[in-house]
């Protein structure tokens, strides 16, 4: 039988950070030796590999779209080359592959077709934000992403916060960074004075910040959270 190869998943930076202070060097030595990659976006995994390594050697790459645009015969193509022999390495737009991310598809389907799968250490701003809370790290839930409907993202805090009340698990979720300053209006309009609400921002950048207080408290003094990828956590 030939040798499969091996599925990498490979950390990304949560920003513009200096690689060496966010992205371990082991995998920093294995991404010079691969050169087939499933991308997120283009641009930004050309960016990201030309400064994790293979600086100049962008053209001679392989480089595949995995989003969620991509459809279940590129998920077919994409494993064949894993099943020719072939290492590969998963990317995705921020922090680790698969997670909140589309690259869990071909995650499933490498398990499915029995190609060995190797997640690698970096950063996961849902982990770093409930480390940094101060809030439950022992029992808690993560959500995703709410719902975009105004209606339907405030029925959700609302059955998140009774949750948190109703279990003492943290209960996390995220938004996309245009519609968090949205979020946040709705959280501090639906949620009762005395909930305890973490916001964790720009994570592992120089401006980042992790906060807890109750919502009583953050009612007194609001963030601009506009574009900047945030964790919220009840």
């Amino acid at each position: 039988m030939q040798k499969r190869g091996i599925l990498y998943l490979l950390p990304t930076p949560l920003g513009s950070d200096d690689l060496s202070e966010v992205i371990p060097e082991g995998v920093l030595r294995i991404i010079p030796n691969l050169r087939y990659f499933f991308v997120e976006e283009l641009r930004s995994g050309r960016r990201f590999l030309s400064a994790a390594g293979h600086r100049g050697q962008i053209e001679s790459l392989n480089l595949f779209e995995l989003n969620e645009h991509s459809k279940e015969i590129e998920l077919d193509d994409y494993i064949k080359i894993l099943e020719e022999g072939n290492d590969a390495g998963l990317l995705s737009e921020a922090g680790i592959p698969a997670v909140a991310d589309p690259g869990a598809s071909l995650v499933a389907l490498a398990h499915n077709r029995g190609i060995r799968v190797v997640p690698m250490s970096g950063p996961s701003s849902i982990i770093l934000a409930l480390a940094g809370s101060g809030m439950n790290g022992q029992n808690f839930q993560f959500h995703g992403y709410l719902p975009v409907k105004t209606e339907e993202r405030r029925g959700s805090i609302k059955r998140v916060e009774a949750l948190s009340k109703s279990t003492g698990a943290s209960q996390i979720f995220i938004e996309t960074p245009y519609r968090n300053n949205s979020i946040l209006s709705d959280i501090l309009d639906i949620c009762s004075p005395g909930t305890k609400l973490c916001i964790a921002a720009n994570i592992t950048l120089e401006d980042s910040f992790v906060v807890t207080k109750s919502v009583a408290e953050w009612r007194r003094e609001r963030p601009d959270l506009n574009k900047k990828p945030c964790v919220f956590i009840l």
